[in-house]
């Protein structure tokens, strides 16, 4: 069962309202007239419960909601066991800041330097300045840091301030939020990624048994200076895992585990298992890879309960029958994921599309179709994704439109994109992007890619945003679809 917060956690979230811990744990009087709450973006179950001074199992049982790290933006709740009146004022979202002037602040469990900083609109730098700290990346929970030159933190909900808090509302309860996979950030790279509405980065991350989290942190790190949420895809080694699968998923989810201590926004847990290229030839199946996800989520969640955990994308296929034993079509994967409980140990489900050569609005007419088969549609693919989840949120970690243009023919592999140009990359990014803010089931779009520059039998840099002749067609028309 997936826990909602320790409880020494929600007796110090319980004072800091004001609330007494007793009130924030038992049942409560649920008589009384019930109300009807509409969630804003940025809610969650908590603060929801705090402002109507009734309890978050009071809530899930009247709504029928199975997981309460998962509601939307526009869902009506029944808040049972009301009397009916205007609801309390919304708690102060920031019980470090007694007197809602960002003078000073009290650190929380989870909380870095440069989360801080984007919260209150100031640097790294400048916090660690004023407060005489040497390492940027020690602070203690429960210290008092003085913000200097800082704004306001917006309330959850709000749209954040440039240079301000990217996600206000949380990594796990905010809204619709975009990013982009980075190669790095070059000189004017996190400047243009923000001006197309961008709040988020995506690095991936190779890891082996026995390595440490300095790797990790250093990603970390340069996302934070430059005011982005980071998504972590920690991807380990098949070989390790085939030796000896019961030790290396319980040392994977220790790591990812103190991974989720360093300030990291997103974690998604390995990465397309359903090919032999990431998982064991002969061993593929959802259900393995679910203990996995299982033991990754109570490692991340005891760690640090903030922390968004994406399920691994899968390589959108229909190959099993060609390839048996080193392809599970993605689907069937699926199922056994939810068959074997995945459901309880995720709060994203993490899906990727990279084959499209149609607008995302189509759901026929790819060239290639020998059936419509629906991994080449945007919406097919969402459909069957809710359709094995439902209810569950849908995390893009990889969505892009290949094309060759500026650079040398498209390798043999992927001659499929050959007609797609420069300018369908740009409208259909825009189109993808229109849909899912619109989307109450899309929580996260990272756009794949930004600035990779490989291009050879794997044309990474085909799928790019930033054009090999310095050009961003996409900038532009993604940055109009977000406002």
């Amino acid at each position: 069962m997936r826990r909602l917060l320790p409880l020494l956690a929600l007796m110090t979230l319980a004072l800091a309202f004001g609330i007494s811990p007793a009130m924030a744990q038992d049942e409560g009087d649920t008589t009384g007239t019930p109300v009807v709450h509409t969630v804003s973006a940025g809610e969650n179950l908590f603060r929801i419960a705090l402002r109507y001074g009734v309890t978050i199992s009071a809530i899930q049982q009247a709504n029928n909601i199975a997981n309460p790290n998962l509601i939307f933006v526009g869902q009506q709740l029944t808040i049972p066991g009301t009397s009916g009146g205007d609801p309390a004022p919304d708690p102060d979202p920031d019980p470090g800041d007694p007197g809602g002037t960002p003078s000073e602040y009290v650190v929380q469990r989870g909380d870095t330097l440069g989360a801080i900083a984007r919260r209150f609109g100031t640097t790294v730098q400048a916090i660690a300045s004023a407060n005489g700290i040497a390492n940027p990346n020690l602070i203690f929970v429960g210290q008092r840091l003085t913000i200097p030159g800082g704004t306001v933190p917006p309330a959850p909900g709000g749209d954040p301030a440039p240079g301000g808090d990217p996600n206000p509302g949380g990594p796990v309860s905010g809204s619709f939020a975009l990013g982009g996979h980075v190669q790095g950030f070059g000189a004017n790279t996190a400047t243009i990624m923000r001006n197309t509405g961008m709040t988020w980065v995506k690095k991936q991350l190779r890891w082996s048994q026995g390595e440490g989290t300095q790797a990790a942190q250093d990603l970390i790190n340069q996302a934070d200076a430059q005011n982005f949420n980071i998504l972590l895809g920690i991807v380990g080694d098949p070989g390790q895992y085939a030796a000896n699968p019961n030790q290396y998923v319980q040392d994977y989810a220790n790591f990812v585990g103190q991974v989720a201590t360093l300030g990291v926004d997103a974690i998604e847990v390995w990465n397309e298992p359903n090919i032999d290229a990431e998982w064991p030839r002969g061993q593929i199946s959802g259900a393995a890879y679910t203990q996995m996800l299982q033991a990754s989520y109570n490692a991340i969640k005891a760690a640090n309960s903030n922390v968004l955990v994406i399920s691994a994308a899968l390589a959108p296929t229909g190959a099993e029958a060609l390839f048996p034993g080193s392809v599970v079509n993605d689907d069937n994967f699926l199922r056994q994921m939810a068959n074997a409980g995945a459901a309880n140990s995720m709060d994203c489900l993490g899906i990727h599309y990279n084959e499209g050569i149609v607008s995302p609005t189509q759901r026929s007419g790819d060239p290639r179709d020998n059936g419509g088969y629906y991994t080449r549609y945007y919406p097919a693919m969402i459909d069957v994704y809710s359709g094995i989840f439902p209810g569950m949120q849908l995390c893009f970690t990889e969505l892009g439109y290949l094309t060759g243009d500026g650079y040398a023919p498209l390798p043999p592999g992927f001659a499929w994109a050959n007609d797609v140009t420069i300018q369908n990359q740009a409208e259909w990014l825009a189109q993808a992007v229109t849909l899912a803010r619109r989307d109450s089931r899309i929580r996260l779009m990272i756009i794949w890619n930004v600035n990779f520059t490989v291009y050879n039998d794997d044309p990474q840099a085909g799928y790019g945003i930033f054009r090999p002749d310095g050009t961003c067609p996409a900038c532009n028309t993604i940055a109009s679809a977000m406002q």
